[in-house]
């Protein structure tokens, strides 16, 4: 079955840098474009990014300038790389995909964002 698993948030100073990823499995990773949502307490859930079995990438506002998706095909595994934090940063990061149109998330990551 599809499985999304998360990991790499923790608790980070503003200003600081986390990378994320996302280990995926039972389904053709590469052949899937892969995104990061995040949602902070009491908002919605918001796009971060996400970059296409091609390799294209879109990023939400929030992301532009300062985080990086990126995809390992052989490793099955889409990363986040997160700089210059800021505390509004602060949400959980769900992995997600579609395929065969139903929607897959992973159980997501925290990350916090704080002196």
């Amino acid at each position: 079955q599809v499985q999304l698993v998360e990991s790499g948030g923790g608790l980070v100073q503003p200003g600081g840098s986390l990378r994320l990823s996302c280990a995926a499995s039972g389904f053709t990773f590469s052949s899937y474009a892969m995104s990061w949502y995040r949602q902070a307490p009491g908002k919605e859930r918001e796009l971060v990014a996400v970059i296409s079995s091609g390799g294209t990438i879109y990023y939400g506002d929030s992301a532009k300038g300062r985080f990086t998706i990126s995809r390992d095909n052989a490793k099955n595994t889409v990363y986040l790389q997160m700089n210059s934090l800021k505390p509004e940063d602060t949400a959980a990061y769900y992995c997600y995909t579609r395929l065969r149109n139903k929607d897959y998330w992973g159980k997501g990551t925290l990350v916090t964002v704080s002196s």
